[in-house]
């Protein structure tokens, strides 16, 4: 059976996945992009290294399980005109899913790719500050 943790922030979420084995079956594909993820006081920011990738590469999504999924596939286009000594550049492929903490505004996720590194930008949901209302009271 598998158990569900609860998690504060998405570093203690990544670190829990890294402790558990379990985590693995959550990505698939080649090699891994290296990842960055960042704890701002009003968002989380997730970066992905990969270079020569544009948006259309890429498919993002939050799943009702609460989990962000991205998805990589990119093969080079076959060229005719050229004849590879060595071809580092192959079809590439990946996806990750990471669980994201409950503080999420999933309204709000946003992405972009630039400079060779995919941002996913989380806003954090801003608590509601309730202030006390005044009362009086009467004596009995």
């Amino acid at each position: 059976m598998k158990t569900t943790r609860t998690y504060n922030n998405v570093f203690d979420a990544l670190m829990g996945m890294m402790e558990n084995e379990a985590w693995m079956s959550h990505t698939t594909g080649g090699a891994l992009p290296a990842i960055n993820i960042i704890d701002n006081n009003t968002q989380y920011e997730i970066e992905f290294a990969v270079p020569g990738m544009t948006k259309e590469d890429f498919g993002i999504q939050v799943d009702a399980n609460n989990n962000l999924i991205v998805s990589m596939e990119k093969s080079p286009k076959a060229s005719t005109e050229k004849r590879y000594l060595r071809q580092g550049f192959r079809a590439s492929a990946f996806r990750q899913s990471i669980v994201l903490p409950e503080d999420i505004n999933r309204d709000e996720i946003s992405a972009r790719v630039e400079n060779g590194i995919l941002y996913i930008v989380l806003p954090k949901l801003i608590p509601e500050v309730v202030k006390p209302e005044i009362r009086t009271i009467g004596i009995a």
